[in-house]
């Protein structure tokens, strides 16, 4: 390695440090490859660790205890109402953030991998700058692109921690409890911070241009969280478009339109939670002969590869699903493709987790997908109302639901809306990825009482005979 403007010579470099980027550094390291990790951040981890999904889960934790406090009170055990600290709360976040990021760093140092910080640029195929950093200039063999994505700004809105408008990032940042939020967007982030802020004490405004909350998730699913959040936050208005955001000396004034009229209403904060984009902009593609499709994704194959072939994609810069795990599985693949090895990605069953109170997750096949595909499906519905595990914890609002092929019994899809369902999930996911029938869901024995015996129970509806519901008279 030779320092200044000098180049450094590496078989193959990963820009960017997230899960998709340390999973293929760690991989690649593995198979015998020599690698450079590059971020500008100083420890690996990426948005997700550091501004994103672990941040978000360890607030939500504590969100949840506060929800779950309120809960108990139906049942007989009362809680004085909660003392919130904020910077303990940011001292615990920062805690477990450096935790991973330390176990990042270990495992990192163990394989050799060359960590290095700075913003890259390609300058030809085979070599980018490096900005930012000791190195200024990377030479390599073949790359992997991981850099993950940014937040879709509102027209004329600018995030700032010291502003008035806030993107996910500078939400987690936690410096304040706005008396007035609005959340702009009714996917996963602005669900999940909306009921993060409300359960800290905001009056919290909800609005979404589309008719439903999380309107691409199968609508069965969603109703216990629409009912819970009907609750908890102080106003929902679905199918309402944002107008303008405009900052004024104190507040944020904000011109909501839809059916019923335009009015203005004035918030302290403003959340704009309506999607992300691959942050791609600083790479220079185009010095490299990479092409991105008409909505700004890297075109890639089932081996990560872009369109110059010795340079891969993995995570939110190619994935429209922008998860981690996802991102995690396809640096796995580019780093196996890029060491020679004959892989391609090919999940059958993508879980997708909503941490709200309840939690939404599901995997496979939707009901929304098999309509608009024209796919004849079965769907097998439990309500949590018959399971005495979900009553005993006073969640019998949730449900669970089966997507199964209506021939064979073969199981497409799962979905489930309640308590756990970030854990329940997983049985899902391998059910799908071995090609499992409701009969083999149903015939393999769940505790009782347990959550997961709701997904025994669905899929014994296939069979005719449920435990704990009637079956459908036969016509």
């Amino acid at each position: 390695m030779v320092m200044g403007d000098m180049a450094m010579k590496v078989e193959l470099l990963v820009i960017g440090a997230g899960p998709g980027g340390y999973s293929a550094a760690f991989r690649a390291a593995d198979l015998g490859l020599d690698v450079a990790l590059v971020d500008p951040r100083p420890r690996p981890g990426g948005v997700c660790l550091h501004e994103g999904c672990i941040p978000a889960k360890t607030y939500l934790s504590l969100a949840k205890l506060i929800a779950d406090a309120k809960r108990a009170a139906t049942m007989g055990l009362r809680f004085a109402k909660p003392e919130i600290d904020l910077g303990e709360m940011r001292n615990w976040q920062k805690k477990v953030v450096s935790t991973m990021a330390n176990g990042l760093e270990h495992l990192s140092d163990k394989r050799s991998i060359q960590y290095l910080r700075g913003t890259a640029a390609f300058e030809s195929p085979q070599s980018v700058r490096l900005e930012g950093g000791e190195i200024s200039r990377i030479v390599f063999t073949k790359a992997i692109i991981a850099t993950g994505s940014q937040p879709v700004s509102f027209p004329g809105a600018v995030f700032s921690e010291k502003g008035y408008v806030w993107s996910s990032r500078e939400a987690l940042a936690l410096q304040e409890i706005p008396k007035r939020l609005l959340v702009i967007g009714a996917g996963y982030i602005g669900l999940e911070l909306g009921f993060l802020y409300a359960a800290l004490g905001s009056s919290v405004h909800l609005v979404e241009q589309e008719q439903y909350l999380l309107p691409t998730v199968d609508q069965d699913l969603v109703a216990p969280l629409t009912t819970s959040l009907t609750e908890i936050f102080t106003r929902i208005d679905l199918q309402t478009s944002v107008v303008k955001v405009e900052e004024m000396a104190n507040h944020v004034a904000v011109t909501l339109e839809n059916e019923k009229g335009t009015e203005i209403q004035k918030y302290d904060r403003v959340l704009v939670a309506t999607g992300r984009k691959p942050a791609l902009h600083h790479l220079a593609l185009e010095h490299a002969g990479i092409d991105c499709d008409d909505a700004g994704f890297l075109k890639i194959n089932d081996r990560q590869e872009t369109t110059a072939q010795h340079i891969f994609g993995v995570g939110d810069v190619c994935s429209r699903k922008m998860l981690a795990h996802t991102a995690m599985r396809q640096g796995k693949v580019a780093a196996e493709a890029a060491a020679g090895l004959p892989s391609g990605y090919d999940v059958r069953a993508i879980p997708a987790v909503v941490y709200t109170d309840p939690q939404i997750a599901w995997c496979g096949l939707t009901e929304n997908e098999a309509r608009a595909a024209n796919r004849d499906v079965r769907i097998l519905h439990y309500p949590w109302k018959y399971s005495g595990r979900a009553q005993s914890m006073g969640a019998g609002e949730g449900v669970t639901k089966i997507v199964a092929d209506p021939d064979n019994g073969r199981i497409l899809g799962l979905g489930i809306c309640g308590r756990h369902s970030e854990a329940l999930i997983a049985e899902g996911v391998l059910a799908i990825e071995m090609g499992a029938t409701a009969e083999d869901l149903a015939l393999s024995l769940h505790p009782h009482p347990s959550l997961a015996e709701t997904i025994g129970e669905a899929a014994e509806i296939f069979l005719g005979s449920t435990t704990h519901l009637l079956p459908r008279k036969k016509t």
